[in-house]
């Protein structure tokens, strides 16, 4: 922090020459520190095991521990030198841009701050009284966020672990099931977690910016990453895609910068090439959506989210895997119909061959699971597909307060009973997914 503060003062005061070769070389001196401890921390083991994999050479892995939300606020910190670069930072003293680095609610795993969104209200000294509006609406969506990650997300997360890390096959439904639980579970988990940070941000009169806004709800690929983790989308955009050149420069240009920028955005999540293929999937999917827009051929819109959707689907199959194994057993699972096996017991009607039919009694022998799966994927595709998000939600109290119950008061009696079905279910300790990034 007291590097970054000292480069980006000295940037935005031009203490430096004024010369842009001086400065151009000071801002990236000061954004290769930051990837250097970024990468040594992160990827020097992936770096090594990779070294080891294709030469001779064996190295002992370092096994280093990863400091707590590198990824976070190294990337806060590499945009407020950018734009203290660009002259677009105001002077704080050092403990306020402390604050902004650190600010708890949001820095195991988000948002991604910017500096002119934070930093000027930790030095409005109207942040530092007590706003008890701002405290109930604090605590009404941090019960959502709660109840999210503790209700719904978690109990996925069984059936998630037991498909990807357990089994050694998967049968057409199992797959599937799995596919789609970490499909909600991760979307479940991340926005809960988003929910929670927003109201405990709101608790210190503290505004985080929004970043979800029912993202499976997404007509294309474009549309989805402009409401899926939308501060990284921004950043991508902001630091990395447009510095490239952007849609500058003609189709092969444009499309280069793309898959290049998911890429950066794959490597971002997790050193492993899973997660590397995992960014090279969603920026081709982009460059088809370019293609095709320019092609100019309409597509009925329940198709267009339909092919978004599960095209989503498919690619967190590689976020997930562990290990390429784990992501073709879910995967084959998914798309070969030889797997498709039914319980005998489902064949009452006596309808069903005999080769559709397993021994089983389980409807998920591999994942020892019942039916009970089926409810929870169907209730969180209901939510994720219908439901107003947790910041629609809260635009709303005129609406509320026709039904003749006041919104302080429906939130409170909300705030009670999502908070005390999450307390109820704190069966044991798990992490939120994004803690690992």
């Amino acid at each position: 922090m007291l590097f970054n503060y000292v480069v980006g003062g000295s940037l935005s005061k031009g203490r430096y020459s004024k010369k842009r070769p001086s400065r151009k070389l000071m801002l990236i001196f000061g954004i290769i520190s930051n990837l250097a401890l970024l990468g040594y921390f992160k990827y020097a083991d992936f770096l090594i095991e990779n070294l080891n994999y294709i030469s001779s050479v064996q190295v002992d892995a370092l096994n280093l521990a990863l400091p707590l939300a590198i990824s976070f606020f190294t990337f806060q910190q590499i945009a407020y030198l950018v734009d203290s670069y660009k002259l677009e930072t105001k002077e704080y003293d050092f403990l306020t841009y402390a604050v902004f680095v650190s600010f708890f609610p949001q820095l195991i795993a988000g948002p991604i701050v910017h500096h002119k969104e934070m930093m000027p209200q930790f030095d409005n000294s109207r942040s530092k009284i007590i706003n008890y509006q701002n405290i109930l609406m604090g605590l009404f969506i941090f019960s959502i966020g709660l109840f999210k990650k503790v209700i719904i997300a978690d109990s996925l997360a069984a059936s998630v672990s037991a498909g990807f890390d357990v089994a050694t096959t998967l049968n057409f439904f199992e797959a599937w099931a799995v596919s789609l639980s970490y499909t909600f579970q991760l979307y479940f988990d991340f926005s809960g977690y988003v929910d929670m940070a927003i109201g405990l941000g709101l608790l210190f009169n503290i505004k985080l910016p929004v970043n979800f806004n029912s993202p499976y709800k997404a007509r294309n690929i474009q549309d989805f990453w402009r409401r899926w983790h939308m501060t990284l989308s921004r950043f991508l955009r902001d630091y990395v895609y447009i510095p490239m050149g952007g849609s500058r420069g003609g189709a092969f240009r444009l499309y280069s910068n793309l898959l290049a920028t998911f890429v950066v955005g794959g490597i971002w999540h997790g050193a492993g090439w899973t997660f590397i293929f995992w960014g090279f999937l969603h920026g081709m999917a982009l460059v088809i959506q370019r293609i095709w827009g320019a092609l100019k051929i309409r597509m009925w819109t329940w198709v267009s989210w339909f092919i978004t959707f599960n095209f989503v689907n498919v690619a967190w199959v590689f976020f997930r895997a562990k290990e390429w194994s784990d992501a073709m057993k879910v995967l084959s699972g998914m798309f070969d119909l030889r797997e498709v096996v039914f319980p005998a017991r489902y064949n009452f009607m006596e309808i069903l061959p005999d080769k559709y039919l397993g021994a089983m009694t389980d409807f998920s022998p591999n994942l020892k699971a019942d039916e009970t799966l089926i409810l929870l994927v169907f209730c969180s595709a209901v939510i994720a597909f219908f439901f107003k998000n947790s910041m629609e939600v809260i635009k709303y109290p005129v609406l509320l307060n026709s039904s003749g119950i006041s919104f302080i008061k429906l939130a409170s009696y909300s705030v009670m009973l999502l908070a005390g079905l999450a307390a109820i279910s704190l069966q044991s300790y798990t992490e939120f997914i994004y803690f690992n990034f």
